[in-house]
């Protein structure tokens, strides 16, 4: 191709059309005012091909790059990050619209589609999201295949259906290197966009935090059991063990993430199990106590959490066992049993005072922890979401005078209180319950499903956990948060479009759920394939195989189906099939035997020429033949017949032919 020749009509539409679809996907994360500058580009692309508007110049490009960058800045608060880059990348792909000029410019901007396309699986790898990404791969390829200054000006869908048949033919090229070729770790780790919306639980838990994610119905992972599901009052995942207290929030120990791993012991029934995790942007994973993995690059901390060496930046599939009655240090850790007496010297008098009188009253510490659930359990406590605010005495507020919280609230005080009262306890903050989809027998957890509940520790049993939230809102752990909160009509009322608020209505939640399914079914074996699933296939498929071999079989594989793509795509057999050329061999033939042969790489019209030229009786029928020919082949008029000039031919010469037929 020709690159420095001037744009196509078809090849603009292409991109215009391109443009869109790549740029669609991006628009959740997308400033309103990117919409208002691809409208002005492309209009001001269209004008300029209709010769009514001029190139920008110099200058004009320049403050156009100024202000995207201003804008950019304004709308993001910096030009670096994951979704600052993105909105500089989709700016640039308009803006390089308004200098087209050739079509090497238009091979820039069809190689910026397919970077920005792929950009979008940063933010959405779902089934759905991977369907549509085939749209605007089409789209560019057809405008790639409509820079050609070919016939393909005046047939629009000429291009589509080369980009469709070049995409057919890469399939078994991407399902070969999808089975087989090893998959590589990224290089290097990007924050995610909107981190508090998409992390769902941050390092450290204040009441807030847990009433934001009550908010939000977006999915945090799914979790499917190695047989049946456990009832959902016994599913809480753990994520985070949370020892430091500062007067107002809770959050992790230093000493805790630096010390070795706790010591335990299995006892009871394992229950093991897969989850896929949705991208959080931290390191910690999720998992019932106690749980163990054989993931890669992932350790147990001393705090009986899971933490991966790298943040989870996109879906995680990973597998874990683990023991709900097993004994946690039952010995305990000296400096874990420090770390979890730490009160703030100052503050919450009342608290104090009533932690006081509980240990007085309880020397026992079980009997103690018993007394202060049934406190719970029989004052009018109540769970809500929109509890009243609280003063600089936090926890004596809500334990004396309001009265009313969720989980946060609760777990927070009871912790208080067992520390105040020399018991060494905790907040341990993670996901409680689910809903179990039927269609695939697994469990889905969102981020309205965020929970806190205690650790304590006692001698010779270890750490005990308990959920004082069950003792205010029974249906809570039991049913879920939807349930617990139904008087009050707050179960994502900041979402009235979201289907999960609409889970009465048995069609709608039926056809939820199996979307679901199919998404799940993606995500864990398409998306989960990885290491450990590839080898595997391979040895069930071909036995032992070292990385040599396997290699070498790669390279042979792919040599092979190049060779047969190539086939396909030359394909010999069907050179005589094609009419015109059919005749034109005819043609040749004919002329051969009257001793005019065609020379090694002559063109037709100069075969012809010098045919007419060797036999001067027969030049017009010769040329006549020629005309036709080259009108039918590479013309515009496709229905014009070379046949009937090629007879009137055989016919002017001075013998007969036989067996040569047209």
């Amino acid at each position: 191709m020709k690159t420095g020749l001037p744009i196509t009509r078809i090849s603009l539409t292409w991109l215009l059309v391109a443009q869109v679809l790549v740029i669609l996907p991006h628009l959740p994360y997308l400033p309103l005012w990117i919409i208002a500058m691809w409208l002005g580009c492309a209009g001001w692309r269209i004008q300029i091909f209709r010769m009514r508007a001029q190139y920008p110049s110099g200058v004009v490009k320049a403050a156009l790059i100024l202000a995207m960058a201003l804008g950019v800045f304004l709308s993001r608060g910096t030009l670096v990050g994951l979704e600052a880059a993105v909105v500089l990348l989709v700016a640039v792909f308009i803006l390089k619209l308004v200098e087209l000029r050739s079509q090497r410019d238009a091979l820039v901007l069809i190689l910026l589609g397919f970077f920005t396309q792929v950009t979008a699986y940063l933010f959405n790898d779902g089934m759905l999201a991977a369907l549509y990404s085939l749209l605007p791969l089409c789209a560019l390829l057809a405008a790639l295949v409509g820079l050609q200054q070919s016939r393909f000006a005046e047939r629009p869908l000429v291009p589509l259906k080369a980009a469709g048949s070049l995409l057919l033919q890469a399939v078994p090229l991407m399902l070969l290197l999808f089975l087989f070729f090893p998959r590589l770790g990224p290089l290097w780790s990007l924050p995610l966009p909107n981190d508090k919306g998409v992390t769902g639980l941050s390092d450290a838990m204040s009441p807030a935090d847990i009433a934001e994610l009550s908010r939000s119905g977006d999915l945090a992972f799914r979790a499917s059991f190695d047989g049946p599901v456990p009832p959902m009052s016994q599913l809480y995942w753990r994520a985070l063990t949370l020892e430091r207290f500062d007067g107002r929030r809770w959050s992790q120990s230093l000493g805790a993430q630096h010390a070795p791993a706790a010591d335990w012991r299995k006892e009871g029934e394992a229950l093991r199990y897969s989850i896929v995790m949705q991208a959080s942007g931290r390191p910690w994973l999720f998992g019932l106590d106690v749980a163990e993995t054989s993931e890669e690059g992932v350790r147990a901390t001393a705090d009986f959490r899971l933490e991966r060496r790298r943040p989870v930046d996109r879906s995680l599939l990973y597998q874990v066992t683990s023991w709900p009655q097993a004994v946690r240090e039952p010995e305990g850790n000296p400096g874990t049993l420090s770390r979890t007496l730490q009160l703030p010297p100052e503050g919450e008098p009342r608290t104090r005072a009533w932690a006081t009188e509980l240990k007085q009253r309880h020397t026992d510490p079980q009997a103690l922890v018993d007394a202060l659930l049934a406190h719970f359990h029989r004052e009018p406590y109540v769970y809500t979401l929109k509890p009243p605010p609280l003063g600089a005495d936090n926890i004596d507020g809500f334990l004396f005078d309001t009265r009313r919280g969720f989980c946060a609230h609760y777990a927070g005080a009871m912790t208080f209180v067992l520390r105040a009262a020399g018991i060494p306890a905790r907040v341990v903050a993670g996901y409680q319950g689910g809903e179990l989809n039927p269609a695939g027998n697994y469990v889905l957890v969102h981020q309205f499903d965020a929970h806190a509940w205690v650790e304590y520790w006692l001698p010779g049993r270890g750490w005990i956990s308990v959920d004082p939230t069950f003792q205010v809102a029974p249906n809570r752990i039991e049913q879920g948060l939807e349930e617990a909160v139904a008087g009050e009509q707050s179960f994502l009322e900041g979402s009235p479009l979201s289907p999960l608020r609409y889970r009465q209505l048995a069609w709608l939640n039926q056809a939820r759920l199996a979307w679901d399914n199919l998404n799940y079914g993606w995500q864990r074996w398409v998306l989960g394939y990885q290491g450990e699933a590839q080898v595997e296939l391979v040895r069930r498929w071909f036995g032992s195989l070292d990385s040599r071999a396997l290699g070498v079989g790669l390279v042979g594989a792919g040599a092979v189906l190049m060779a047969v793509l190539a086939l396909f795509l030359f394909a010999p057999w069907r050179r005589e099939r094609d009419p015109q050329l059919r005749q034109f061999q005819v043609f040749e033939r004919l002329l051969a035997r009257h001793g005019v042969v065609r020379g090694k790489g002559e063109g037709p019209r100069a075969f012809a020429e010098r045919a007419a030229r060797e036999l001067p009786r027969q030049a017009a029928l010769i040329r006549a033949f020629l005309g036709a020919f080259e009108a039918s082949r590479y013309g515009s008029r496709q229905g014009l017949d070379p046949a009937r000039p090629l007879r009137a031919l055989r016919k002017g010469l001075p013998w007969r032919l036989r067996g040569v037929r047209g």
